[in-house]
């Protein structure tokens, strides 16, 4: 179930209100980068043989991190300093990239996702209903 990079960045792009596709290719590769070292190695590389190639390299860079146990919070502090932005912003660019990345990856690599993950994540994939 690819998807084109053009299509991956557009709706990023919409769903974000951002500028450009520069903008939202920037925030889509720290969001990325920021989940990789979050999800089992398996994790990682599913997703990414899910991801236009343009993208893949934003994971892969992120899982030669070691892997960590972190919740919403320090995700959302980390895609900020990423980004260079505030914590508020981090949760709206976090939430455009990964419910983008929901609506393009299979359902059952979703859920592979969403369960190796604290509950929280749901939101920001797009899921509320799958949140404590």
């Amino acid at each position: 179930m690819s998807t084109s990079y053009d299509e991956f960045l557009n709706e990023v792009r919409e769903l974000g209100e951002y500028a450009d596709r520069e903008e939202a290719d920037q925030v889509s590769r720290a969001v990325l980068g920021v989940l990789a070292p979050r999800l089992p190695a398996n994790g990682a590389e599913h997703l990414v043989a899910q991801l236009p190639d343009e993208l893949s390299d934003a994971v892969r860079q992120g899982e030669l991190l070691d892997a960590e146990s972190f919740g919403v919070e320090e995700f959302l502090t980390r895609v900020a300093a990423a980004t260079g932005a505030r914590p508020k912003t981090a949760e709206w660019d976090a939430s455009a990239v990964l419910t983008t990345v929901a609506h393009r990856i299979t359902g059952g690599q979703l859920n592979h996702i969403l369960s190796q993950l604290p509950s929280g994540f749901a939101v920001l994939f797009g899921k509320p209903e799958l949140s404590d």
